[in-house]
C-alpha cells in the first residue's frame, strides 16, 4: 500500500518565482485547506493526493514533472500551477 502525500499548490507560473519561495514553503506548516501568501504568491495546503494521482499526472504532456530526491519531493507544474507532492510524515510517523 502507498503512502498519502501532501499536496501544496502554488499558484504561479513563474518558476523562477516559484523557485524563490519553494524552500520556504516546504519549510512551512499548513494546515490542512490552510491557504497563506509567501512574496505575493498563494499557496496552499491541497490535501492528501494518493500515489497514483502522481503517475496519472506524470503521464499527461501538459504536465512537467521534477524531483527533489533529498527530500523525497515531486514537483508538478502545468498551467498556472506547481503542485509539491511531499511525503506526509505526520501519518507516516503516527
Amino acid at each position: 500500500m502507498g503512502c498519502q502525500m501532501k499536496c501544496i499548490s502554488v499558484y504561479t507560473n513563474n518558476f523562477e518565482a516559484f523557485s524563490d519561495i519553494f524552500e520556504s514553503v516546504v519549510e512551512t506548516v499548513f494546515e490542512e485547506h490552510e491557504e497563506k501568501e509567501v512574496d505575493g504568491i498563494t499557496v496552499s495546503h491541497s490535501g492528501e493526493v494518493p500515489e497514483f494521482y502522481l503517475e496519472r499526472m506524470s503521464q499527461k504532456p501538459e504536465v512537467v514533472v521534477m524531483k527533489d530526491k533529498s527530500r523525497g519531493v515531486t514537483i508538478l507544474q502545468h498551467g498556472s500551477v506547481f503542485e509539491i507532492l511531499m511525503p506526509d510524515l505526520e501519518s507516516v510517523l503516527a
